[in-house]
């Protein structure tokens, strides 16, 4: 963790059902000191209706929504492999599920983490069956209304569920202008709990300006190239990125230091002597 932020790289479906890419990504969140690995897990079958996995789309795969749906989606010997490469490599993994069944076959790797992707938090089932099993939650709050927010906060503390929100604005990718970072204070204020920040957007400014607002984690998808095929390429961060943003957060915390008020440093005692040199005092 740089400055008690926890930082989550977000690899999503930005594999594109390549085993070797998804490897490659957890060694990048790795080397650029990110805390975790994110991926996503759909039942396509349950996640999306038969007339939109028929319909045409060109992909690499074939000419259908079934095909690109399919060839993303890792199945259990994938995640197997992951599940022991991120041990090897000692980062954390997790994934959000989009979907119940989902749900159930991430138990098999019995995970640290959940998310609520921004797209479920509607969902009052699913949220209810998170819940239940009682992990540590990251709901983030994109696309959500304020009832949809309390609803959702309500479930996890009736359950009795830790959790914490994520601020988060469902564009991809995300204007600046569109971020209102100050809802981070808001929500810390009216829901009385952690509060963190998902990213879409580009570069890493608007993530380190959250920073700012006291986020307990971070999160930004990731890519090895933002040119590469896929819907949230573009609002990712190459490799580059993320060594920026982790140098970033960790040169801001040495950066804060102490309140020293009238404190002169050992360096600026020898500058100030020669620049001085002229008055008398």
């Amino acid at each position: 963790m740089i400055n008690n932020i926890y930082l989550i790289a977000e690899i999503g479906i930005n594999h594109n059902g390549d085993l070797e890419i998804a490897k490659k990504l957890i060694d990048n969140a790795k080397d650029a000191k990110f805390d975790s690995v994110k991926f996503q897990k759909r039942t396509i079958e349950k996640v999306y209706t038969k007339e939109a996995l028929d319909a045409p789309r060109e992909s690499p795969w074939g000419t259908t929504n079934r095909e690109q749906k399919e060839a993303l989606e890792f199945k259990l010997g994938e995640y197997e492999e992951i599940d022991e490469y991120c041990r090897h490599k000692k980062i954390d993994w997790f994934a959000s599920a989009w979907d119940l069944e989902s749900l159930n076959f991430l138990e098999k790797f019995n995970l640290k983490f959940h998310k609520i992707a921004s797209a479920m938090v509607v969902d009052k089932n699913f949220l209810r069956a998170v819940a239940k099993q009682k992990k540590y939650t990251f709901i983030s709050t994109g696309m959500s209304t304020l009832e949809d927010i309390k609803d959702a906060v309500n479930i996890f503390r009736e359950i009795g569920c830790p959790f914490e929100l994520m601020h988060c604005v469902s564009t991809y990718p995300m204007k600046p202008e569109d971020a209102n970072l100050k809802t981070i204070a808001a929500l810390k204020e009216m829901f009385k709990c952690k509060v963190g920040y998902s990213g879409h957007e580009n570069g890493v400014a608007v993530s380190l300006a959250a920073s700012f607002f006291g986020i307990s984690s971070l999160e930004r998808h990731i890519t090895l190239d933002r040119t590469m095929y896929g819907s949230d390429q573009a609002a990712s961060l190459e490799f580059s990125g993320m060594k920026n943003l982790t140098s970033s957060l960790e040169k801001m915390t040495i950066a804060f230091g102490e309140n020293k008020i009238g404190y002169v440093t050992e360096e600026e005692k020898l500058i100030a002597k020669k620049l001085r040199a002229h008055i008398k005092i």
